[in-house]
């Protein structure tokens, strides 16, 4: 026998010894109970007999109706596996929002996404935000608790120039400290906002403040970053949009303060940014509300989303965009959502993909598409030329994202809205 075949037999042998612990460990004592190696896993007593014969469905027990539970004063979400070794701060990440604490509901007709204008303090333009609970309208049959920016979701969009010397005064009166990201953008590490980290976390009732110059120009945007999967999940986020610009001043603080030869900073002509006869913000976001109760949607047993919203509102109560044959649109998608990487599509013909990530593509590198995968965190801007006229639809190319809890409405649901191109 050669070494080689030694070794495959003491490797063969390993792997069944393997086989049968784990087979041991994980016999139930009873057909679908749980056991402690297997938590959550139903498994029969025996195999299956093959050949494998269906069972008549008037023959199958009648389903079992979940709902949340409740672990001490937090409420969980259905189906949600929780061991002896889950934590309290691990539960309460993942429990519902209290509805008890919510005191401020947002009108139905509401809207998120709306420019804050700044106020001019000595030079510097100063951005004041408050951070708090509110019942957010997704649907008129379908209202969120959600964790909004100035009463709306996603928070207000601030706007401002490439150079500019920018303030953020944050109140926070969430029930929980936070803080605030500036995500993609190039600062002092001290205003990075990762609480624990760069800074405390902002106390419930305290406030924290911001500055930095804007280096840069692009598409950016704002979040939590301080238990991030439940309060950016929850609606803690908002748009940065960065212009070019032709301010002696601010040219001149750009210079001083980036590297020469840096692309990320290097500084952007209005002349040669892509332009379009008009422009619209797309944030996207997963929710999960489940029997009165929001809980952070998270990719995890019983946290799944059953809702998906572009601007805190779901298709059928999105925008629509108005555009005359010929007309382009500058769609700037936002990856603000948590978990899932949402291809989105529009019909009608490609678009041109014109910059990533805040950077804005050289004309050599722009290129033609009809579908871009925006992940957690990505930026996209592309433009859509209106070429015939009708009515065109924008939406994530993941079927059950365009639902909401599994029920389509008029052709859509969740990431889906639509351009309405006249002759």
């Amino acid at each position: 026998m050669t070494t080689k075949h030694r070794a495959l037999l003491l490797f063969s042998a390993a792997t069944l010894t393997g086989l049968s612990w784990w087979a041991a460990a994980a016999t139930p004592s009873g057909s679908g109970q749980r056991t402690p190696s297997m938590p959550g896993m139903a498994m029969p007593d025996k195999p299956v007999a093959a050949p494998f014969k269906r069972v008549p469905a008037s023959q199958l027990p009648a389903a079992t109706i979940t709902g949340p539970t409740r672990m001490g004063t937090l409420v969980m979400p259905p189906g949600m596996i929780m061991t002896s070794t889950t934590s309290m701060a691990a539960m309460k990440d993942m429990a519902a929002v209290d509805p008890a604490q919510v005191k401020v509901s947002a009108a139905p007709t509401a809207r998120g996404d709306l420019p804050l204008a700044p106020r001019l303090v000595n030079g510097v333009k100063e951005f004041r935000l408050t951070l708090g609970l509110t019942n957010w309208t997704i649907l008129p049959t379908r209202q969120v608790a959600a964790y909004a920016v100035n009463g709306q979701v996603p928070g207000p969009r601030l706007r401002f120039e490439q150079g500019d010397r920018i303030r953020v005064i944050v109140k926070n009166t969430l029930p929980e400290a936070t803080s605030i990201h500036w995500h993609g953008l190039i600062l002092d590490n001290r205003m990075d906002g990762v609480g624990g980290v760069t800074q405390p976390s902002i106390a419930p009732g305290a406030t924290f403040t911001y500055s930095f110059t804007a280096v840069q120009a692009g598409t950016y945007f704002y979040h939590s970053h301080t238990q991030v999967d439940r309060q950016q999940g929850l609606g803690l986020y908002g748009a940065l949009i960065i212009d070019p610009t032709t301010r002696a001043a601010n040219i001149a603080r750009i210079r001083a303060l980036t590297t020469p030869g840096d692309p990320a900073t290097a500084l952007a002509s209005p002349q040669d940014e892509p332009r379009a006869d008009k422009e619209y913000v797309l944030q996207l976001q997963e929710w999960l509300w489940r029997d009165g109760y929001t809980f952070p949607a998270m990719i995890m047993e019983g946290a799944l989303p059953n809702y998906f919203t572009i601007n805190g509102k779901a298709y059928p109560s999105t925008d629509t965009i108005q555009l005359k044959v010929g007309q382009s649109v500058k769609l700037r998608f936002i990856g603000t959502n948590n978990n899932f990487v949402h291809p989105m599509h529009v019909h009608g013909g490609p678009f041109e993909v014109v910059a990533r990530d805040g950077l804005t593509l050289k004309p050599s590198a722009r290129f033609l598409a009809d579908t871009v995968n925006v992940g957690p965190g990505q930026r996209y801007d592309v433009i859509w030329k209106a070429r015939k006229s009708g009515t065109w639809l924008v939406h994530c190319h993941i079927p059950h994202h365009t639902v909401n809890d599994n029920v389509e409405e008029q052709g859509g649901g969740g990431l889906t809205m639509k351009i309405v191109v006249k002759g």
